[in-house]
């Protein structure tokens, strides 16, 4: 992607504004404008790799976005749910749990936002 293309992607600019420059400029131009576009791997693919390195660490913060991100990307309810089981036993139950709460919540939400 050459530098003159972008995604469109704002969410940096959105979170932060004026407040943090540096980080919304490698968010939106780096990571997403150019990370998250690379061909060696598909968005889904992206989408349940980071879901995996967020659920091991612990980041239900930003875990929140991309398992709705994920859905974006094709990543189904079903595989979601299959990935945060298959991680509790890898990344050890608590994280697990935690993910799987953060997953129930935004699938909640979805299901208040269609009514």
């Amino acid at each position: 992607m050459s530098d003159e293309q972008t995604t469109g992607w704002t969410g940096g600019q959105k979170a932060f504004g004026d407040f943090a420059p540096g980080l919304v400029h490698y968010t939106d131009k780096v990571l997403f404008d150019e990370v998250w576009e690379r061909e060696a791997l598909s968005k889904r693919d992206r989408s349940l790799v980071t879901i995996a390195a967020l659920t091991a660490t612990g980041k239900t913060d930003q875990l929140a976005f991309h398992l709705d991100f994920a859905r974006q990307n094709g990543v189904t309810e079903e595989e979601a749910k299959e990935a945060l089981l298959h991680l509790a036993f890898y990344t050890g139950w608590p994280n697990g749990m935690a993910a799987m709460t953060v997953l129930k919540k935004s699938v909640e939400d979805q299901g208040e936002d269609r009514k």
